[in-house]
């Protein structure tokens, strides 16, 4: 007796298939990919291979760094009032606005006009090129002041110890024009006159001119030498320099540059900090400079004044024959003299104030002049030009890096005007305070002349001649003074930045980064051969994975069919092998379908030609004789008959014999030579194949062959390419479909699909024949399976053994 057959419905799910977890897709995928380790291990075998030449023979690159400290400005007296009045004066120095100093083309164009770095050599070596910068064997002299050709390399060999041979490296020149530095012409197919020179010999061409002097070249010896221009270099330069403050608290930033020649990079560094430091100090000295321009414009006035007037002293005392004062006189002239000294001293006090109006009018730069050093001693006077002249040095360093619409550069515009307006008005306010004091020595003084008048004549004319020449060298010496001082304060000058750490190299390279490379050689070896095989997959048309066609089809899929490779007949010729198995696996599976079936109804069909229908018919016919059934196989594809062909009989009679004349199908049957299975072969192929299975006279047959068959089977035509096949299924108690893997289309299941929900066909199955790539769901090569997995399983002895790699059977193993 037969289990009670389970519930089989065409449009749900398959009711022998196991329900898995999600993990076994996780395992799926994984051993999808392992079937191809061989590939994916070469492809990561040479990807290691491709980054250790990578790493053997790339040029180490290495870091250099050094820091420089930022002082913040130490606000003066006053500076703060006008800081919270809105004026905006700058008590700290702006780390923004020094990162981009740092940075600035014209600071690393000074930097490489002093370090000479417009041609560089190289040594040619078996698989790269070295850059040479200590120990030239050459040394190449460029006259810049003409147009040069630059950015390609010239390859010079040392023929003796006078001469050599040079010619083009490679073709990548441009010609430089020193009238136009950022605007090169690109040379095409460049070409020297002539190629033997000598050491010392002016090398002349069209847009070329240098001279070459050997070192310590040998003969033989080959070296390489670029020539690039400034403006070139110091974009370079510039933008492989990395300035950054240490923390967001620091102001010590942090000097860094990769190179692969490390004195040169320490070397670059050391000299643009200098070069930074030397231009602040400039922008210091600017100020003090100012003030000694100031007093020599004033000396050149006094000198000439001084010196009459000590001619005149001396003349009228040698004529006069009177040397010194009465003693009233000395008293008068010394309450004179002073009152004098003060009013030379308001008197220049009052130049100066007029100098810095109209300084300040008319917006006249590197003239501002410190009060202090002119004797004024207002603080708040000091504060306010020494805060105008940092802003207005600030101002030109932005202007050197930034466009005048930068927005450091229009905010520290804002600030120069406020400071420029509040001067202004001090400035006005001191020349008032001035001119009020003036005015009081002055009326002083009157008073004191009038005590001149009772002195005699002859003494009175010598106090006025005297009076005139104290007056004179109090202020020459007064300006002399002030001229020292400025002398002293320009000396004196520091920068208020300084470097905390000249450049130093690391002894370890940061490039190439060797582990990393590896890893990615590594990685990309196997990406590569993954990624490829998962687009292969994607792309693919064709049904491979037996998972994916049970999720397309609304049918159960109840078998795979394993490749028979040469056999036609692997059931009856070799019945321990595993294709077998399978066949008996479908065989057993038909039992739980149709049971209390004592005959049978089998058909067989697919989409398209070539999916193995008729191979699958054939052997599912002896799978049955082999079990004593009566089995009879019937060959219904009247357009393109095979069954003859795999048992070796003439297709002479067959069906379209018996349905296009009056033989009886008896008649037409064939033995196969095999126990309990006959054939009707699709006989001579019929002009109207269609027509001719449609007539009710094939139905009679079939009724007459049921009572005389214990199973019947039908090898019918494609249904995807045909119409008559869907006039076979009533008369069919189970229906199988047929698919071949790595043959039939995806689409193909919609064929099916529409034959189950449109055209009303029950008991009808899926078959995936021909199986052999193994998706990783360990069926692999002939192992047949029904639902349930328990069929196919080698320890039950049915089939041959079958070496199976390790990783199937490792997935074996786990299940």
């Amino acid at each position: 007796m037969y289990p009670t057959t389970p519930n089989v419905s065409n449009s749900g799910q398959n009711p022998f298939a196991v329900q898995k977890e999600d993990e076994i897709d996780l395992k799926v995928l994984l051993f999808n990919y392992l079937q191809y380790w061989p590939i994916i291990a070469a492809f990561m075998l040479a990807g290691l291979a491709c980054a250790f030449l990578f790493n053997r023979y790339a040029t180490n690159i290495y870091k250099v760094e050094a820091s420089v400290l930022v002082e913040d400005d130490k606000p003066s007296l006053g500076t703060d009032l006008f800081e919270t009045a809105g004026f905006g004066l700058q008590g700290k120095s702006n780390i923004e606005n020094e990162i981009g100093i740092l940075k600035s083309y014209s600071l690393a164009e000074e930097t490489i006009s002093e370090l000479d770095l417009n041609v560089e050599y190289y040594h040619e070596g078996l698989v790269a090129v070295t850059q040479l910068y200590d120990k030239l064997p050459i040394l190449v002299s460029v006259d810049w002041s003409h147009p040069q050709w630059v950015g390609g390399m010239f390859r010079l060999e040392v023929i003796s110890g006078d001469s050599f041979k040079l010619s083009i490296a490679d073709d990548g020149f441009s010609v430089y024009n020193p009238a136009d530095p950022f605007y090169k012409t690109k040379i095409k197919n460049p070409a020297l006159g002539k190629s033997l020179y000598s050491f010392g010999q002016e090398i002349r061409e069209t847009n070329l001119n240098f001279k070459i002097a050997g070192i310590y070249a040998n003969p033989g010896d080959v070296i390489l030498f670029k020539l690039s221009d400034t403006p070139s270099l110091a974009l370079r330069y510039r933008g492989a320099l990395s300035v950054a403050p240490l923390n967001k608290q620091s102001s010590i930033l942090t000097l860094s540059v990769e190179t692969p020649v490390r004195r040169l990079g320490e070397d670059y560094i050391n000299k643009l900090m200098e070069m930074y430091l030397n231009r602040e100090l400039d922008e210091k000295n600017r100020a003090s400079e100012s003030t000694v321009r100031f007093i020599d414009q004033q000396l050149s006035g006094i000198t000439d004044s001084l010196e009459f007037s000590e001619n005149k002293l001396q003349q009228y005392r040698s004529d006069n024959n009177i040397f010194n004062l009465s003693q009233e006189g000395a008293g008068i002239f010394e309450r004179l003299q002073e009152l004098e000294k003060q009013k030379g001293e308001t008197e220049v006090s009052m130049k100066y104030y007029q100098t810095l109006n109209a300084y300040l009018d008319n917006s006249r730069g590197g003239e501002l002049v410190a009060p202090s050093i002119i004797g004024v001693t207002d603080p708040l006077l000091n504060s306010l030009v020494n805060s105008l002249a940092e802003l207005q040095a600030e101002q030109i360093r932005l202007k050197s890096n930034y466009s005048d619409q930068a927005p450091a550069v229009r905010e520290n515009s804002s600030r120069i005007a406020n400071t420029k307006k509040q001067l202004q008005e001090n400035v006005n306010l001191a020349l008032g305070n001035t001119r009020n004091v003036l005015a009081d020595i002055n009326s002083r003084i009157r008073v004191i002349e009038s005590d001149i008048n009772a002195l005699p004549k002859t003494e009175r004319d010598l106090l006025g001649i005297q009076r005139q020449f104290t007056i004179n060298e109090n202020i020459y010496v007064y300006l002399l003074e002030k001229k020292a001082e400025a002398e002293i304060t320009k000396a004196s000058n520091m920068p208020k930045n300084s470097i905390l750490d000249y450049a130093k190299a690391g002894n370890i390279p940061v490039a190439p980064k060797r582990s990393l490379n590896m890893l990615i050689g590594l990685i990309l070896g196997l990406i590569l051969p993954v990624g490829f095989i998962t687009i292969k997959d994607f792309l693919n048309t064709t049904i491979e994975d037996p998972k994916e066609l049970e999720a397309q089809i609304k049918v159960p899929l109840i078998g795979m069919i394993g490749r028979s490779l040469g056999d036609g007949l692997p059931v009856l010729n070799n019945p321990r092998s595993s294709v077998t198995e399978s066949f008996r696996s479908l065989r057993a599976d038909m039992t739980y379908l149709s049971p209390h079936k004592n005959n049978l109804v089998i058909l067989l069909t697919s989409s398209i030609s070539g999916e193995g229908k008729t191979f699958v018919s054939i052997n599912l016919a002896s799978v049955f004789s082999l079990m004593g059934k009566k089995t009879i196989l019937i060959g219904l594809d009247l357009r393109k008959p095979k069954i003859a062909e795999d048992f070796n009989l003439s297709n002479d009679v067959g069906m379209s014999t018996c349905l296009s004349t009056d033989i009886p199908w008896q008649e037409a049957v064939k033995s196969t030579g095999y126990p309990d299975l006959d054939v009707i072969l699709s006989g001579p192929i019929p002009p109207n194949p269609a027509e001719l299975l449609l007539q009710p006279k094939f139905g009679q047959i079939v009724k007459e062959i049921k009572q005389a068959y214990d199973v019947v089977i039908f090898d019918c035509p494609p249904v995807g390419l045909v119409s008559e096949t869907k006039e076979f299924f009533p008369m069919a108690d189970i229906s199988f479909f047929v698919f071949r893997q790595g043959y039939s289309k995806k689409t193909n299941s919609y064929i099916l699909n529409n034959l189950v929900e449109k055209g009303g066909v029950s008991k009808i199955y899926g078959i995936l024949n021909d199986v052999h790539i193994d998706r990783g769901y360990g069926y692999g090569y002939g192992y047949g399976y029904g639902y349930g997995y328990g069929y196919g399983n080698n320890s039950y002895g049915y089939h041959e053994e079958v070496h199976i790699p390790w990783w199937k059977r490792a997935i074996r193993g786990k299940k």
